[in-house]
């Protein structure tokens, strides 16, 4: 395996200087194209494809939990590859290949990046190359039409190979990426500038470290006359995080599953291999509660005093909860099933400590039937960092609001709901799926302490009990009360579970939501190298970092209350049961209910 020269000695240049040509460097590139010749070439500007001149899309994390984002990334997960090895999944960008190609996928590009490809290709000394670490078997002639249809003429279009056109292995997309470098440098011995563009924080301090190398290597005696040192710049660009329609994402990471469980079935399991396991695309539904549409929670958050201060405030006002789980058909017939329909009206607001703002509410008409697991159906308005939302619960003075302020809002029954991917289990049954540790913790109805979806910052939800028993904290129930639910106007827990459930319809944001189709937000989207994504800590237990969902998200964020987004079914999950909680593979009935990202 040939060493970048960063790895190497500066003995070795002169030697390295004679054994590269532009026929060689030619072999980098998957372009049937001649490249320019050593005498033209000034300049060297190397552009980045993903999330730098292309938005490419990522693991939605208002869709996923946590850590099945890290887990969709991890290479050794699928024999398929995963997210970042399927073309299919960049092939789903925006409305998919064949609509997005004749409008050169218009709105998925950093049309920055793309005037600066523009201004490279008119410098008639500079050589402008499209590097990526995406495979070159399945993404070369993806890419290639990518950049074609923007009219975007590369000098070179260069993706990972298998093995380098010397015989080269590389242990890393950096490797790869150096050794391209290396012999780049080499060839072009007039070239007085390299620029590399890159979105990447880890893969900038790599190129700078390398080219600092490799100038001092051609600064030492012995290759002083090789060539001059290159003056090199590695631009770090801010990317822009995007994601796929949720229900396209859905259906392409279902596609994903199936073709992994089929080569399994063909190939047979690998005990030595980690991605010899079947896998299924399961829910995880967080609660079950009365969501507010995104106008009256603008509404509830004026009851909120004047002055507060938002740097360390948490605003919600988005649901009445009904249970900290799934609810039951038990529970689900008393509020009238989901996607049902209940008028509300403010009564009074209270505060608890000075850490949580309340809101409490009466139905209309105060004669109808509606449940919740707290003593009164309250709306936590705002709480303090650190503060606990279930603590609320607990309030006992309220101060009745002026007339101006008893709003009246109507509410829909619907769920908070991300998805996950888990081994597949014999026997399991569609309730059982629903918790992420398996029939025992459903037949307690609560969640796995430690596990897949206990994450950072989940106390952060109004809707979330404690993890075990903390002290004789309060859960938000009535702690004096029996158990049983009641048929009149009150809440109350019911102990009663039954495993049948009706569907519900789906709706999703617009473009431009965060949570929607075709997402786009600044920020730092989660997006990793093709090797920081196969780091164990990303996609085990905790680990993955900057997608701790955020499980307060208003019903507008995805799919729920409110008007607007979806009106298609939501895609099955897994080839027959693993979905729908009505025992139809999946499929959801657009009720008005639904799922809430």
């Amino acid at each position: 395996m040939n060493t970048p020269l960063a790895n190497g000695t500066a003995n070795s240049l002169g030697r390295m200087m004679s054994s590269h040509t532009t026929t060689a460097v030619k072999r980098w590139s998957c372009q049937n194209k001649e490249i320019p010749p050593v005498s033209q070439v000034k300049a060297i500007h190397i552009y980045d494809f993903d999330n730098t001149l292309f938005m490419s899309p990522l693991p939605n994390p208002q869709l996923w939990t946590g850590p099945t984002i890290g887990l969709l990334q991890r290479q050794e997960c699928f024999t398929n590859g995963g997210w970042w090895h399927d073309q299919h999944i960049l092939e789903a960008t925006g409305q998919g290949l064949e609509k997005e190609e004749p409008r050169a996928w218009e709105g998925w590009w950093n049309e920055h990046i793309v005037n600066l490809v523009e201004l490279s290709m008119q410098q008639k000394d500079a050589m402008t190359i499209l590097l990526t670490g995406r495979g070159e078997h399945n993404f070369a002639d993806l890419i290639k039409r990518i950049a074609a249809s923007k009219k975007l003429d590369f000098d070179m279009v260069c993706l990972k190979q298998t093995v380098g056109p010397k015989g080269q292995r590389f242990s890393s997309t950096m490797h790869y990426k150096q050794s391209l470098l290396e012999d780049l440098i080499y060839t072009y011995k007039d070239a007085e500038e390299i620029k590399v563009y890159e979105d990447r924080p880890k893969h900038v301090k790599g190129f700078r470290e390398f080219f600092e190398k490799v100038n001092r290597a051609l600064l030492s005696y012995s290759n002083a006359a090789t060539r001059k040192t290159i003056t090199a710049e590695v631009i770090q660009v801010a990317d822009i995080t995007t994601t796929l329609d949720p229900v396209s994402e859905t259906a392409e990471v279902q596609r994903m599953i199936n073709a992994h469980n089929s080569s399994l079935r063909s190939e047979g399991p690998n005990a030595n291999d980690s991605s010899s396991e079947r896998l299924q695309l399961k829910r995880t539904v967080f609660f079950t509660g009365y969501l507010i549409a995104p106008g009256d929670t603008t509404n509830l958050l004026s009851l909120l005093p004047p002055t507060m201060s938002d740097s360390d405030i948490k605003f919600l006002a988005n649901n009445i909860l009904i249970t900290p789980r799934p609810a039951p058909q038990s529970i689900l017939d008393k509020v009238g099933g989901l996607g049902a329909k209940q008028i509300w009206q403010v009564t009074g607001t209270g505060v608890y400590e000075n850490k949580i703002w309340a809101a409490r509410v009466t139905p209309i008409p105060p004669s109808a039937t509606y449940y919740t697991e707290n003593p009164h159906p309250i709306i936590v308005l705002a709480c303090r960092k650190g503060a606990k939302p279930m603590d609320a619960g607990r309030l006992q003075n309220w101060q009745p609001v002026s007339n101006d302020k008893q709003f009246v809002f109507e509410t829909t029954v619907g769920e908070k709901v991300q998805l996950r991917i888990e081994k597949e289990v014999a026997g399991e049954n569609e309730y059982e799926s629903l918790f992420a540790g398996g029939r025992t913790l459903a037949s307690h109805g609560k969640r796995k302490v430690g596990g897949d979806d206990d994450r950072p910052g989940y106390s952060n939800d109004e809707n979330r009990r404690p993890a075990g028993n903390q002290g004789g904290g309060y859960r938000g129930g009535n702690p004096n009360r029996p158990r049983g639910g009641r048929d009149g106007g009150g809440g109350g827990r019911d102990g009663h579970r039954n495993h049948q459930y009706q569907g519900r319809g789906g709706r999703g944001g617009n473009r431009g939501g965060g949570a929607g189709g075709q997402g786009r937000a600044r920020g730092r989207g989660g997006y990793k190298s093709l090797d920081d994504v196969s780091s164990p800590r990303y996609g085990q237990g905790n680990g993955y970092q900057n997608h701790v969902p955020n499980y307060d998200d208003p019903p507008s964020a995805g799919y729920g209350a409110g008007t607007g987004g979806y009106d298609s079914a939501f895609p099955a999950l897994g080839n027959g049961n693993a979905g729908g909680r009505n025992g139809n593979a999946g499929n959801v009935r657009s009720d008005g209910g639904g799922m809430n990202y």
